[in-house]
């Protein structure tokens, strides 16, 4: 599809752009197939706010590291000597070579093999062969490039390419209290996510997964199949009949709440479709952690939240989104581990290897689905995609955030307006 509008907005794609292309029921095609939005993106969210990269479980011990992505950018994640954490980009200073070339493994430091130059593994130059060449200069003023921002939230680790800007909580925001909610899941308190990452290439643009996350009107139809081959109940916290809602929370996060369901059934983890006769030992430990509130996490469960841009939170498994190009991202998700719940993560290991492993269902249903989109995306006619259901019955609830029922785009419309808000900026 090219980036020229109709009639209706015959302009100048210049100022006002976006606010063009993004209106409050509808979205122009060309923002997922137009290389130059592609690459303004990338300068103004994926190199200017924060973007989920992985978590400290993943490098546990000091002089771990583990290689991960920030959009278009290969970075290693190191914890040094002292337990800091570094997102280090895998280029030598010298000749801009690939330093890192392994996956995962455990060094003080990193050595580039084309000539020989040796890096710290907080980016920092250790030194380099015949320094004679440098007028006998025992250290040049180099080093691997870093990511200027790092913090964490609960153990899940963000990067930012700005060098100044809103604070992580100030980015997460609501968003934040979902990362406790799952947390809370935890006898401990702590999630782990060390049970190893899937990457699933997906020929589609990164905001057709970004809306999917917590579309609710989709999985009825998409995944039609699996919930009747497998008996599952969660189809019906997705239809005109559920009491679930679906929660922009700002920031361009959203969530589809399925708690008001499962407080009806008032049935401690009905939310992980078992029982609590099932998980003896994780439940008595919850107890002993949470006293009389343990039967409430229980019963509520896990998040289903989408947290801009790429982090996606989906009860027992958790999805990082990254972009390689207008037309294709990478997804990778991973199961869930709660410390002190191993009855637990045994069983959320294995519902994720069925769901979104190489042979899994779920998430080989939402591929099919976001390639199409793709396909169907760059036909000429027609140009808008339409993001109203549910507009005309969305409220505001108690805490200020806007809600619409469990079908309703309510996400997706809070998604694209804090995304306008970032492209116009």
């Amino acid at each position: 599809m090219t980036s020229m509008l109709s009639s209706e907005t015959a302009e100048p794609a210049d100022e006002g752009r976006y606010d063009r292309l993004v209106r409050a029921d509808k979205v122009h095609g060309s923002l997922y197939t137009d290389p130059a939005i592609f690459a303004e993106e990338l300068q103004k969210i994926w190199f200017k706010t924060w973007v989920f990269v992985g978590h400290e479980s993943e490098v546990p011990q000091p002089n771990d590291y583990v290689r991960k992505r920030l959009a278009t950018q290969d970075v290693v994640m190191t914890r040094d000597k002292d337990g800091e954490v570094h997102l280090l980009v895998n280029r030598c200073a010298h000749r801009g070579l690939q330093v890192c070339d392994d996956a995962k493994g455990n060094s003080s430091s990193f050595r580039c093999p084309y000539h020989g130059w040796t890096y710290r593994n907080t980016g920092e130059l250790l030194g380099y062969p015949y320094n004679k060449g440098y007028g006998g200069k025992n250290k040049l003023e180099l080093g691997m490039g870093r990511v200027p921002r790092v913090a964490s939230y609960r153990g899940f680790v963000f990067g930012s390419m700005a060098a100044d800007g809103p604070s992580l909580e100030e980015h997460l925001g609501a968003a934040a209290g979902e990362i406790d909610r799952l947390a809370g899941l935890s006898p401990e308190g702590e999630v782990r996510l060390d049970a190893g990452w899937l990457a699933h290439r997906t020929r589609a643009n990164w905001k057709f997964l970004a809306e999917n996350e917590t579309d609710g009107y989709h999985p009825q139809f998409v995944h039609g199949s699996i919930f009747g081959v497998t008996g599952s109940p969660i189809g019906a916290l997705y239809s005109d009949a559920s009491t679930a809602v679906t929660r922009a929370l700002g920031g361009g996060h959203s969530e589809n709440d399925l708690r008001p369901e499962f407080r009806t059934f008032a049935e401690p983890m009905r939310w992980f479709g078992t029982k609590p006769d099932r998980v003896p030992r994780y439940v008595e430990a919850m107890r002993q952690a949470y006293g009389e509130d343990a039967e409430r996490r229980m019963i509520e469960g896990a998040p289903h939240v989408m947290i801009f841009p790429n982090l996606f939170i989906a009860e027992i498994q958790v999805f990082n989104i990254q972009p390689t190009a207008v037309g294709e991202c990478t997804q990778y998700a991973t199961a869930v581990q709660l410390a002190g719940g191993e009855e637990m993560n045994r069983r959320m290991i294995s519902q994720s290897i069925g769901s979104v492993g190489p042979a899994g269902m779920l998430l080989a249903d939402d591929t099919e689905m976001y390639e199409r989109n793709q396909r169907g995306v760059s036909m000429l006619d027609p140009e808008w995609l339409d993001v109203r259901r549910g507009l005309v019955r969305e409220v505001v609830d108690e805490a200020g955030f806007t809600t619409g029922a469990a079908t309703d785009e309510t996400g997706m419309r809070g998604f694209w307006k804090h995304y306008k808000s970032l492209m116009e900026a």
